[in-house]
């Protein structure tokens, strides 16, 4: 194939990664063209609403979907974060990159971690699942919508907007821009579960035999093991942006993968927290397995609670 296209978002991450898949595609095949084609999505427009109350699912990858399934492009780059369980029919997840740093991170120019911010300090973030963690550390914080790039939302901050905000810090460390604010500090993934995928990238393909032999160069076996339990576990339990559910598989040796979990209310009031070790060689199953104890324990009527408050 002499020319490959990647369908992108055009935020300045979006390029990054995209960028970043494009110059692993081209040490593998130095004689290929590789051009990126960029676009905007319904979840890049539409900033004054949390995502939650717009779908959640899809809303940053349906147009590069349709580029693809119409012929105009042959591969996309995602956060997989944002990557539904589920595919159009004709697409599929080809591929997943090595995994970045999957913590989020606090952002601040007056604290330097959650426990410094005094009573009522007014915290940015739209994820319902980073609130619900907030909460659960510090109930008398008050949290603010914060919507936008990344580059958007560190404005907000040092315009004084918030006294912090919680962020990506794969994003962050990827631009560079730790020094924008300062203090940039990576929040524990044990006090703050990330979601499925994060900081991964998938590459998202047609079911096009010669594409998908193209990209699975790309793929790490690590992250695929560790995101195959995570989306595993949000897929069964039937979740995503509309929910708070974090998911981190952690491979620990040759023979065992731990799995963190929790799902629970947006104000951190109720919520369901577990962990485990399994054999690596179930991954395939372990996320789902691990998701229907969840449901045992009243996973899926605590998510429908916790769905109905996000669309208040």
């Amino acid at each position: 194939m002499g020319k490959l296209v990647i369908a992108t978002r055009r935020s300045q991450l979006a390029l990054w990664q995209s960028e970043y898949i494009k110059a692993e595609l081209l040490k593998h095949y130095p004689n290929m063209e590789v051009e990126l084609q960029e676009f905007t999505t319904k979840g890049d427009k539409i900033l004054d609403v949390p995502l939650a109350k717009i779908g959640g699912k899809g809303l940053f990858t349906k147009e590069l979907e349709v580029a693809m399934l119409e012929g105009s492009a042959h591969l996309a780059v995602h956060s997989l974060k944002d990557v539904p369980t589920q595919f159009e029919d004709g697409l599929v997840l080809a591929a997943v990159s090595k995994r970045f740093n999957p913590q989020d991170a606090l952002l601040s120019n007056k604290y330097k971690t959650i426990e410094e911010l005094p009573k009522g300090a007014v915290v940015g973030t739209t994820s319902l699942r980073r609130r619900m963690a907030i909460k659960m550390l510090r109930p008398d914080i008050e949290l603010k919508d914060l919507r936008g790039n990344i580059n958007t939302r560190i404005a907000k901050l040092n315009a004084g907007e918030y006294d912090a905000i919680i962020l990506a810090a794969t994003g962050i460390e990827k631009l560079h821009l730790q020094n924008e604010v300062k203090y940039f500090t990576p929040i524990s993934t044990d006090v703050m579960i990330p979601s499925m995928g994060q900081a991964t990238l998938g590459i998202e393909t047609t079911n096009d035999s010669k594409i998908i032999e193209i990209v699975k160069v790309l793929n790490d076996k690590n992250a695929q093991i560790e995101s195959t339990i995570e989306r595993g576990f949000v897929d069964t339990l039937q979740g995503g942006c509309q929910v708070p559910i974090g998911v981190k598989a952690t491979i620990q040796d040759e023979k065992s993968v731990k799995i963190s979990a929790i799902v629970g209310l947006p104000d951190g009031t109720e919520y369901i927290k577990d962990e485990k070790v399994v054999d690596i060689n179930s991954f395939e199953s372990a996320g789902r397995d691990f998701a229907n104890e969840f449901i045992k324990k009243g996973a899926v009527e605590l998510l429908k609670r916790a769905e109905a408050m996000a669309f208040k």
